[in-house]
């Protein structure tokens, strides 16, 4: 009985201990985005864009005043489009961005070229609350613009351009 209640109390210190640990070393934030198809080759979403299954992002923190990489973790994007990266560690004093790596697309791998990357605030020291993160969407543009865009262009308000 004495050999079975030393035993159980090991059992329950070690969770104790380990607990607090645990919580210490995960942040338990975590970024959250998505990846789509530009179809109309304009870098903005539009009811033509499609979401990317299988691209692939980096979200990597480097330290703000020698630019040494903290922390880099590749995530995948799910069948919407969407990925949820979780974050190790507190990055209060790192400059943590979300980059484009690979399209999961195979007829829409071209990046866009103003804008390729989504910089994200990876601490808990900044007033809010909730562990999510959230990255500016990015994406990847076919090489031939659908011939509907026109259409919906115009519907955005964005055509005709008047001079």
């Amino acid at each position: 009985m004495a050999r079975s209640f030393t035993f159980g109390t090991l059992i329950a210190l070690a969770l104790c201990f380990s607990s607090p640990l645990s919580f210490a070393m995960a942040s338990g934030l975590y970024v959250e985005g998505k990846v789509y198809c530009d179809t109309c080759r304009v870098e903005f979403e539009t009811k033509l864009s499609e979401f990317i299954s299988g691209a692939t992002v980096k979200l990597e923190c480097k330290n703000s005043e020698n630019n040494t990489i903290t922390y880099a973790v590749e995530g995948v994007t799910g069948a919407q489009g969407n990925y949820r990266i979780p974050v190790e560690g507190d990055h209060e004093d790192d400059i943590c961005e979300v980059r484009l790596i690979k399209s999961g697309m195979a007829d829409c791998t071209e990046p866009f070229k103003s804008v390729d990357r989504a910089r994200i605030v990876l601490t808990k020291n900044v007033g809010v609350v909730q562990p999510a993160r959230y990255a500016n969407p990015l994406g990847f543009m076919k090489k031939e613009a659908n011939p509907e865009c026109g259409n919906v262009l115009k519907d955005m308000g964005f055509l005709p351009l008047n001079k």
